[in-house]
């Protein structure tokens, strides 16, 4: 008979190596804005976004909240340790009003995500309520995370192109919610599992508009690695 533990850790394994690999697909973006040593039009709203989601999931997976959760938190604090290199990069080469910006809405994060723990911490006395708290919190951030690359849908609508939408992010976060929405059903997990069907919902529409586009697209354009949100737009994620 199949042991369903160490099912859940294969593909507790599998999540990992598809979301590590999700978390990097923003390299060829910095590597953009280092050889320029420009942030151009790019905001830090999506970084500071999972910066905070990995945060909060790396809370969650922790003995004293979610025990047996070990790989959840190896692959969040690889998430946080990612994007914090990332938000380095940026303050290193944006002017400073977005300097001055992203280090405030830093800042509010990590106070939230203090007060959090000192809230569930002190607050709820057994792992069934410090696992609804933050459980809670991270459905609603990861569905945020995942939602981020639909915020340029209407700019594909408008222009018929999708340049600004890459495939292999929406193609591996498919694969990541769909390996997170297993793990979390064979020994079931609600509050890793909602977001993982969202995000799969999510993928797949945004795979559609991928598809339904990609040939009215004009060829030769550069393709950006990431869900790009603008100065001014607001945050993507």
């Amino acid at each position: 008979m199949v042991n369903s533990d160490a099912v859940r850790n294969v593909v507790g394994i599998m999540g990992n190596i598809i979301s590590f690999g999700m978390f990097l697909s923003p390299l060829p973006t910095f590597a953009k804005i280092a050889r320029k040593r420009d942030v151009e039009e790019f905001a830090p709203d999506p970084y500071l976004a999972t910066f905070m989601n990995c945060a909060l999931w790396v809370f969650y997976g922790l003995p004293v909240v979610h025990p047996n959760s070990i790989l959840v938190v190896t692959i969040n604090g690889a998430g946080v340790a990612i994007e914090a290199a990332y938000l380095s990069v940026y303050f290193a080469y944006a002017p400073r009003p977005k300097r001055v910006k992203m280090l405030a809405v830093l800042a509010g994060e990590l106070v939230f995500l203090a007060a959090v723990a000192a809230g569930v911490l002190l607050g709820a006395q057994t792992l069934d309520k410090r696992s609804l708290v933050v459980g809670s919190l991270g459905v609603i951030f990861g569905t945020l995370m995942y939602a981020a690359p639909l915020t340029i849908t209407r700019q594909v609508i408008a222009t018929k192109s999708v340049e600004y939408m890459p495939l292999t992010l929406s193609l591996v976060s498919f694969l990541n919610s769909i390996c997170w929405t297993t793990y979390a059903l064979i020994r079931f997990d609600i509050f890793i599992m909602i977001p993982n069907v969202m995000g799969t919902l999510l993928s797949a529409a945004q795979l559609i508009l991928y598809f339904w586009y990609y040939e009215s697209t004009p060829k030769g354009g550069n393709s950006v690695d990431l869900p790009i949100t603008k100065a001014g737009d607001g945050a993507g994620w």
